[in-house]
């Protein structure tokens, strides 16, 4: 099998969690769902079983660009492979389909609806597929981030054509989705094999801010692709700028190319053409940074993107970390900047609310998945780890990544995180009783002027200023509580209208927070917000970070860790900090942690880098007496 990879597809080995898919499908139980990241390989655990097995196999994708890519792929490779899709001319698409039913391809691509019809069906029947694969499995499930209601009739196509072997394959799949893709599918009344494997990203930093005016937005954005691109005439890589509304990539875009850098705008208004011209350009290398909604990027394999920048926040932890793993491919450094602010919570909520096809649940559902992304946003933990846990892959948890943004911060504090004190508490409930005593009739701002006291033609036209709650937290400045109630809608005690104006109002726990019924367990957010322009970021690089400190017992063991840290990552290719930080070894020197079991107990030793280099430095140890 390795030498048919390494002639087929140009491959030196399968990644083990491809080996154990494939192996599934040929010799084990011939049914298993596929969990992997955006551009960690989950195409091949189809394409090469396909080319093993005689007849066509079957492949359902939701995307005829993705399709095109594929078959181009394939066709180069000289395997043969076509989709079937509306955008053919009807003499193209009768030639593809007499070929397939010839049993001329060894895959076919298809879209979902096409399988509504019955003609083609029976076709298929009488092809006998040997293996049917499901792309983008996650669309079946109404508690994802993407469902789409064609993918329901895929069950009724897998009893219809009973093939031997079924593979579901998703990027971004929490445990009840799963639960569902395999209920669903009908995985769950025979044998089947569940491979999660890949979202660990180290190479990736992370990091989330909460940023309420433009100014500070375009200042960050063009400072962080002037860092991880260099001289925008000539950049060291490539970057994707997401927006959640077409017009704002049309702004961001223009505004990039008035700085220097070749941007161009993709989105779902766009012709048709002009979309393809830029998603081709794009992957060819010649242009550097696309500004888009999430229309954009599936399918796209550049390895060089140096940068993904979330300019309003995204509807999921699913849909965000499908769009900022995109960055990094190659394994060299990248890095991932969300930000979000009071507007897009509003913004979100008329998104989830417009959509005149989803019933209330799904509605509910749809909210539920953006206030775990608000909570990822505010988390007080290493990004990589509470990513890992939100997907239940607890085998590649690395204990802190040591460089996100919050693993930053709380180096410098020592890793210490704060608890909820008695006056944060109170603090709370005083902002509940402003949401409560606003009666739903303004926004998050105005509860914030109020609550400070701000007296203005605004705050006294809304009559906010002959409220009880006037002026009730005067010590606290109006963009801190504006972030304090951000964090009251994550935790469920405030929620909003889908309003143009959004409105905000108090939730029943939130009631029960405000009256004391019922603790408080949200903490307060840095009371430090910056002066106006200047991005949190820049903020943070002007503190000083603390060297590492050693007993001066330990220095030689700390260098001889450093030198195998280096042979680690030149055997993976990836940067030393990948393989774990010097706070890590600094803590294995001082500690001496002589077996595996001692070593995951020290900062930043998780599952993963525990696998992949604990071995390793027990030796460095254990040779250092």
């Amino acid at each position: 099998m390795e030498t048919r990879l390494q002639e087929r597809f140009g491959l030196e080995a399968f990644r083990p969690w491809q080996r154990e898919t494939i192996d599934a499908l040929l010799t084990g139980e011939g049914h298993a769902l596929v969990v992997a990241p955006t551009g960690g390989g989950k195409s091949l655990c189809y394409q090469f079983p396909a080319t093993e097995l005689e007849g066509t196999t079957l492949v359902v994708s939701p995307l005829i660009a993705l399709m095109e890519d594929q078959v181009e792929g394939l066709s180069r490779r000289g395997i043969s492979a076509t989709y079937l899709a509306s955008t053919l001319g009807r003499d193209e698409l009768g030639e593809r389909e007499r070929r397939l039913f010839r049993g001329d391809y060894d895959l076919v691509y298809v879209a979902p609806e096409r399988l509504a019809n019955p003609w083609l069906l029976d076709r298929l029947r009488e092809l006998s597929p040997p293996l049917i694969a499901i792309d983008e499995a996650h669309c079946i499930s109404q508690w994802g981030h993407d469902f789409r209601p064609d993918y329901l009739r895929l069950r009724g196509v897998l009893d219809a054509l009973r093939p031997p072997r079924v593979l579901a394959c998703t990027a971004t799949a929490t445990p009840k989705v799963r639960a569902e893709i395999l209920a669903r599918l009908g995985f769950e009344e025979r044998p089947h094999r569940v491979v999660l494997r890949g979202f660990a990203r180290p190479n990736l930093h992370l990091e989330a801010l909460e940023l309420d005016t433009k100014r500070q937005r375009d200042s960050l954005l063009l400072e962080a692709l002037t860092e991880a691109l260099g001289s925008p005439s000539q950049p060291k890589g490539a970057a994707i700028v997401y927006a959640a509304t077409r017009r704002n990539t049309e702004r961001v875009a223009s505004e990039l190319r008035d700085h220097g850098f070749d941007a161009r705008a993709y989105h779902a208004g766009l012709a048709p053409s002009d979309r393809e011209e830029v998603s081709q350009r794009f992957a060819a290398q010649e242009l550097d940074v696309v500004v888009a909604t999430n229309a954009f990027g599936m399918g796209i394999d550049r390895p060089d993107i140096r940068v993904v920048v979330h300019t309003q926040a995204p509807g999921s932890i699913e849909a965000y970390y499908q769009e900022v793993g995109r960055a990094g491919r190659d394994g060299q450094p990248a890095r991932g900047v969300l930000m979000s602010s009071s507007s897009d919570i509003g913004l979100r909520r008329r998104l989830i609310e417009g959509d005149g096809g989803r019933s209330e649940a799904m509605v509910e559902q749809q909210w539920k998945l953006f206030l775990d992304l608000r909570r990822y946003v505010e988390a007080g933990s290493c990004r990589h780890d509470f990513i890992l846990r939100y997907f239940g892959d607890e085998a590649e948890l690395l204990g802190g990544c040591g460089h996100c943004d919050v693993c930053e911060r709380l180096e410098e504090t020592g890793g210490v995180e704060r608890e909820v004190s008695d006056a944060d508490a109170l603090c709370v409930r005083k902002a509940l009783s402003g949401v409560a005593r606003c009666h739903d009739r303004v926004g998050m701002r105005a509860v914030a002027e109020m609550l400070h006291g701000k007296d203005t033609d605004k705050t006294r036209r809304l009559g906010l200023t002959r409220l009880s709650t006037f002026g009730l937290l005067p010590e606290h400045k109006p963009d801190f509580l504006l972030a304090l109630l951000r964090r009251l809608v994550t935790a469920g005690l405030v929620t909003i209208s889908g309003d143009s104006y959004p409105l905000v109002l108090l939730t029943r726990a939130g009631v029960e927070v405000m009256k004391g019924e019922s603790p408080v367990r949200v903490l307060l957010p840095e009371e430090d917000v910056g002066p106006k322009g200047t991005s949190p970021r820049a903020r943070g690089k002007r503190k000083k970070k603390p060297k590492v400190e050693l007993a001066a017992a330990d220095e030689a063991l700390f260098e001889a860790l450093r030198e195998a840290r280096m042979l680690l990552a030149k055997e993976r290719g990836v940067p030393a900090y990948v393989v774990c930080h010097d706070r890590t070894l600094a803590e294995i020197a001082s500690s001496r942690p002589t077996d595996l079991e001692a070593l995951s107990d020290v900062h930043g030793m998780g599952p993963a880098r525990i696998e992949h280099c604990g071995d390793a430095l027990v030796a460095v140890v254990r040779s250092a007496g």
